[in-house]
């Protein structure tokens, strides 16, 4: 893919979102090159992710974004968005994402929402901000839960007779 041909933020997003699913199409993270969605990102391009999550953190440039989708690819067997909304477009883009995933510690399956704000300069993504509804909900459904030591599920004594 080449840089994108325009400036305006609904050809870029719809662009990147293409690129992606050609990128997942092709293996993803650790199997396909991100050199097919590098062009619609900003060379110091900065993701937020809620540090709640388990790939939570700012991801920055090209080779953030490479580390945050190896570290997406770890968490999620299955990451689909199922529907999405382009609710504002101008230089910071709103976009409203239906998710549908499986996580691979838990084999999990949830189904959210996230709304993104998405700042697009010069054809180029700068900056995107995720919002989730309820980090504590994804970021359980991702921790396999460690049964507590043996010790510690004894019970009482019964009392003396």
């Amino acid at each position: 893919m080449t840089t994108p041909p325009t400036t305006d933020s609904l050809t870029v997003l719809t662009g990147m979102y293409a690129a992606e699913a050609e990128y997942l199409a092709a293996g993803g993270p650790g199997e396909a090159s991100f050199d097919t969605l590098a062009p619609f990102f900003s060379p110091d391009v900065a993701l937020h992710q809620a540090d709640a999550l388990p790939y939570g953190g700012t991801w920055r440039g090209h080779d953030g974004m490479t580390r945050f989708f190896l570290a997406m690819g770890q968490v999620w067997e299955r990451f689909d968005m199922v529907e999405q909304e382009f609710l504002a477009t101008g230089e910071t883009a709103v976009v409203l994402t239906r998710i549908r995933a499986r996580a691979r510690a838990t084999g999990r399956e949830l189904a959210f929402p996230i709304l993104q704000t998405i700042t697009v300069r010069d054809g180029q993504i700068t900056e995107v901000h995720p919002f989730y509804w309820d980090t504590r909900a994804i970021a359980d459904a991702c921790t396999a839960q460690v049964p507590p030591p043996a010790s510690a599920r004894t019970h009482a004594p019964l009392p003396e007779r």
